[in-house]
């Protein structure tokens, strides 16, 4: 499932958006201030941040400049009651994908989340096609054909990074950085997941030295 970080001071639509976020399947760290926020990046790997402006410590804006400045990015929405056309303006400057001004509508909210994650995998549609396998995006699954094929994380997070880069090589580097969350992987148990991978059918190909390339093998 694909991992939310929601930055918002707000009791009660933090609930909210927990509940309606992992409703639809998703992943939920909260925190509430944007120094917590900034370490918790650090700490774990994100598919969307979706971020108040005005918190404790470190507002919103200045949370995602120091992201990325420092490299980072994770598509970012701002949710935030900040309506007026300097802020908006500020928001994209510092890097936002998205700015959606409070009160919104919680299905709004989901569309633009959904919109904003198809957009990793370089596509409008709602799946991608690699020979006989199909990986839905929205739900974050993986079939071969009609059959869903269960995952454990660290295989189900490979194969959403190789369909994001499908037709390209992704380096060992960039795998064990985004895999690794605070825990060392090493190049050794990150090929015993390819081998796993590659054991179900999947058409990962080897580039020495480099990295991996999910492709389709059918002409």
């Amino acid at each position: 499932m694909s991992k939310i970080l929601l930055l918002e001071d707000d009791d009660v639509l933090s609930e909210t958006l927990i509940e309606l976020l992992e409703s639809e399947n998703f992943e939920v760290v909260h925190v509430e201030d944007g120094e917590g926020a900034l370490d918790v990046t650090f700490e774990q790997s994100f598919d969307l941040l979706l971020l108040d402006v005005n918190v404790p410590f470190l507002n919103g804006f200045e949370l995602l400049k120091n992201l990325r400045e420092s490299g980072d990015m994770t598509p970012s929405i701002f949710i935030t009651a900040l309506s007026d056309v300097a802020s908006l303006s500020k928001g994209f400057d510092v890097g936002a994908d998205d700015y959606i001004k409070k009160p919104f509508d919680f299905d709004e909210l989901l569309i633009r989340i959904k919109a904003l994650l198809k957009k990793q995998y370089h596509t409008y549609a709602n799946e991608i096609k690699v020979d006989d396998f199909r990986f839905v995006i929205e739900k974050d699954e993986l079939y071969r054909g009609a059959d869903f094929i269960p995952l454990p994380p660290y295989e189900l997070h490979i194969v959403r990074l190789l369909f994001q880069n499908l037709n390209k090589t992704l380096s060992k580097e960039v795998l064990l950085d985004t895999l690794d969350e605070g825990r060392e992987m090493s190049e050794g148990a990150l090929r015993v997941h390819i081998t796993k991978l590659r054991k179900i059918g999947l058409p990962i190909t080897t580039i020495k030295g480099v990295g991996y390339r999910l492709a389709s093998t059918q002409k």
